[in-house]
C-alpha cells in the first residue's frame, strides 16, 4: 500500500511539473476515477498548502520559501506513529512535491463565498458559484473575478504562461491585470471579448435572451459570434447588447457602474427584459418564477434592490406598482401574469 502511494505520488508530480506518456497519464487519471477518496486526496493537499501561504506569497511564488513553509506547517500537526523514520521521510518528500506542483500548476488560490467548485484537475480549472450566492476569485496573473450566482469560469492550467484564456457561462465582473504580451480574452457562446488590462462586466447566461457587456475603465474589442461582421470597441460608460435571436449587436452609453453593483448585494435593472429579470431572480433568490402570459416578454424595467435587505417579495411589489405585472405566490413558486 505504500509503495502504491509513493508511486501515485510519483505519477502526480511527474505530471504536473513535466508532463506525463500517454501509459501513464492513462493510469493516473484511472486512479483518480476509482474512487471520492483518490480525488478528495487532490482537495485535501490543497487545503493544507493553501493554509500555509498568503494571496501575497502565491501571488509572487518563491518555490523555496514556500516548501519551507509548508514543511514546517505539516510537522507542527502530527508525529508519525509506529513507521520507520526512513520511511516516514520518503513518503512525505513526496507528498510536498506534490502539493508544490499544484500550487505551481494553479498559480494563486481563490477563497470561497458560497461555495466553490474546482473540477477535472488534469484538463481544464473550473471555478462555480452556486445558485443564491456570489464568489471572488484571483486567477493566477493576479486577474479579479467576481462570479454571479449560477456561473462558471473555466481556464486551462497554462493561463498566464502561454494564454490568459478563459470561458464564461452566466455573468462576472473582471478586473483585468495589464500584460501587453498575452491579451486576455473572454469567450462565451454567442460573443467573445479581448483586452490587455481593464475593468468590465459580461453577462450571457444560457438562458437569456441578450448578452450584454458594459466597460468600466480601459477599452475593450469585442467580436459577434453570431454573425461574421468587424470587430466593436468599448470605451468606458459603453456597452454592448447583442439580441440572441436575431444576431443584432448594438452600443450604448450608460452608467457602466451600475452594472457590477451585484458585487456589493446589490441587484441593479437597466431598462432589462421581463424574462432575463425573472432568470435573475430566480438564481439570486432560488426560487421558480413562471410568466404566463407571452405579452409580458417583451416589458423592459428599471430598478436598483438591496439583495441582503430586500426580499423576492419586496422586489416583485416594486415591479408591479408600475401596473404592467401582477404576481401570486406559493412556497417557493411565483406566477407573473
Amino acid at each position: 500500500m505504500e509503495e502504491e502511494k509513493k508511486h501515485i505520488d510519483e505519477l502526480i508530480a511527474t505530471y504536473l511539473t513535466e508532463g506525463l506518456d500517454k501509459n501513464a497519464l492513462a493510469e493516473l487519471k484511472a486512479w483518480i476515477a476509482a474512487s471520492p477518496e483518490n480525488e478528495d486526496y487532490f482537495i485535501r493537499q490543497r487545503e493544507v498548502w493553501f493554509s500555509a501561504v498568503s494571496r501575497e506569497a502565491a501571488s509572487k511564488y518563491n518555490k523555496d520559501k514556500a516548501f519551507d513553509t509548508f514543511r514546517n506547517r505539516i510537522g507542527s500537526r502530527k508525529q508519525v506513529e509506529k513507521a520507520p523514520r526512513r520511511e516516514f521521510r520518503l513518503s512525505t518528500l513526496w507528498r510536498y512535491a506534490a502539493i508544490i506542483a499544484v500550487i505551481l500548476a494553479v498559480g494563486c488560490f481563490s477563497y470561497w463565498q458560497g461555495g466553490v467548485n474546482v473540477k477535472d484537475t488534469f484538463a481544464d480549472i473550473s471555478v462555480e458559484a452556486p445558485l443564491g450566492s456570489k464568489t471572488k476569485l484571483y486567477l493566477p496573473d493576479g486577474t479579479l473575478v467576481w462570479l454571479n450566482a449560477g456561473s462558471r469560469i473555466i481556464y486551462s492550467q497554462g493561463f498566464g504562461v502561454d494564454n490568459r484564456k478563459v470561458e464564461l457561462e452566466g455573468e462576472g465582473y473582471f478586473e483585468v491585470r495589464r500584460n501587453e504580451k498575452l491579451p486576455f480574452s473572454v469567450k462565451t457562446r454567442d460573443l467573445q471579448l479581448q483586452v490587455l488590462g481593464t475593468k468590465f462586466n459580461f453577462r450571457n447566461y444560457s438562458e437569456d435572451h441578450e448578452v450584454v457587456v458594459s466597460l468600466l475603465e480601459g477599452r475593450v474589442a469585442l467580436n459577434n459570434l453570431l454573425k461574421s461582421e468587424k470587430e466593436t470597441y468599448l470605451v468606458p460608460n459603453e456597452r454592448a447588447v447583442l439580441d440572441k435571436s436575431n444576431g443584432l449587436m448594438k452600443v450604448e452609453s450608460v452608467t457602466a457602474s451600475n452594472a457590477s453593483q451585484w458585487t456589493d448585494g446589490y441587484l441593479f435593472f437597466d431598462e432589462e427584459l421581463l424574462p432575463d429579470i425573472v432568470e435573475e431572480l430566480e438564481r439570486s433568490y432560488n426560487v421558480n418564477i413562471h410568466i404566463a402570459n407571452d405579452s409580458l416578454n417583451k416589458f423592459r424595467f428599471y430598478g436598483n434592490f438591496v439583495r441582503r435587505e430586500q426580499g423576492i417579495q419586496e422586489v416583485l411589489d416594486a415591479l408591479a406598482s408600475t401596473e404592467k405585472i401582477q404576481y401570486k405566490i406559493e412556497e417557493r413558486n411565483i406566477t407573473i401574469y
